[in-house]
């Protein structure tokens, strides 16, 4: 959608007429606060709106014992690593130690741009283990479960998935019944919502009585967000919204749910700053299991995460803001990153430093 200045002005000039007092929103969605800080709404909005960033950058919310797992793999012999860019420099609880590190050691890793390139690679080197880090939400588990049929139709044995996908509204939950929690409404994820459809966030008015609007990318589909939300904040009367209908419907992607349903189990997993949380992950169904990376190299995890200063997991909690990070900016940059919030492209960390929303 082309930037159009004077549909913004007005949509603002809106926002500044009908907010109704302080108002504290929430986006769910790595993208959206990249392009929030990208292209300097905070600062266009009046003071009395607050945006916070929530669990929706996938690699943020992966949590260091499960990154350390990651790296003790990382050394097995015969076993090759595989997964997107921004995994490689996450860091374990280890200062310093990521994949990358690894990789300098002597550890097979590489990056690839879709799942299906690590099953290419399973092929073309019989003599190792390709693990595929799958992480994700439910935006990207439908390429990760097309990877694991494309493994098992061409049988490469030795490919396997390491599933670190996570669902969204478990997430969501947990967060709404945190202590302190201070959320008035939520800009929900147009790219979860393209899959899972507009009607995936019902629950957020019908059940907390919280206003939500799926929102788009572009910096004018934000702000008709932040507007839809503030109006209905105004008249009191919360309720579900669509405000990106040119990808997301009410009912979503039914391709892709089939192929989640004929994938993936739901089950307890582990998320930085929200501890664990039922049926919020997805792993391989019974049928599938041979191609279970955790099942075939009998990972465990540590029982709790290591006490570090990072406050990521507040960062991804709307607790508090990047700068709020005594780490922010002096021991943790994007050069050498403390925590995968100033890691990932999609970090909340990344993008107050990138777009210096300090």
């Amino acid at each position: 959608m082309p930037w159009d200045k004077a549909r913004a002005e007005s949509v603002l000039r809106e926002i500044r007429e009908t907010v109704p007092g302080p108002v504290q929103l929430m986006e769910v969605c790595g993208t959206h606060t990249m392009s929030i800080a990208k292209s300097g709404i905070k600062s266009m909005l009046p003071p009395e709106i607050r945006l916070l960033s929530g669990p929706g950058c996938p690699v943020c919310v992966t949590p260091p014992q499960v990154i350390d797992a990651v790296l003790d793999l990382s050394m097995e012999k015969d076993v090759l690593l595989t997964s997107y860019g921004d995994m490689l420099r996450v860091p374990g609880s280890r200062a310093g130690d990521s994949l990358l590190r690894r990789k300098a050691l002597g550890a097979k890793v590489e990056t690839i741009y879709s799942p299906v390139d690590a099953v290419e690679i399973a092929l073309n080197h019989p003599e190792k283990q390709v693990v595929f880090l799958g992480v994700g939400f439910e935006t990207t588990a439908p390429g990760t479960a097309a990877a694991v049929l494309t493994a098992k139709e061409r049988g490469a044995k030795n490919f396997s998935l390491w599933s670190m996908l996570k669902c969204v509204e478990p997430a969501l939950r947990t967060l709404i019944k945190t202590d302190g929690f201070a959320v008035d409404g939520f800009l929900c994820p147009g790219h979860v919502a393209t899959v899972i459809g507009a009607e995936g966030f019902a629950f957020l008015p019908e059940e907390y009585g919280l206003p939500a609007v799926v929102a788009g990318f572009e910096a004018e589909d934000i702000l008709l967000a932040v507007n839809r939300l503030v109006r209905q904040l105004a008249e009191k009367k919360p309720r579900l919204e669509n405000a990106y209908p040119r990808a997301v419907t009410a009912a979503g992607n039914r391709l892709a749910q089939r192929m989640l349903e004929t994938c993936f189990d739901k089950r307890f997993d582990l998320w930085r700053g929200l501890s664990g949380i039922e049926e919020s992950g997805l792993s391989l169904k019974r049928e599938l299991r041979d191609f279970d990376a955790e099942r075939r190299f009998t990972v465990s995890y540590a029982d709790t995460e290591t006490e570090t200063p990072c406050r990521c997991g507040d960062v991804i909690t709307g607790r508090c803001a990047p700068e709020g990070c005594p780490l922010f900016g002096r021991r943790c940059t994007p050069e050498d990153p403390v925590g995968p919030c100033m890691v990932s492209s999609e970090g909340a960390c990344a993008a107050a430093w990138k777009y210096k929303e300090i």
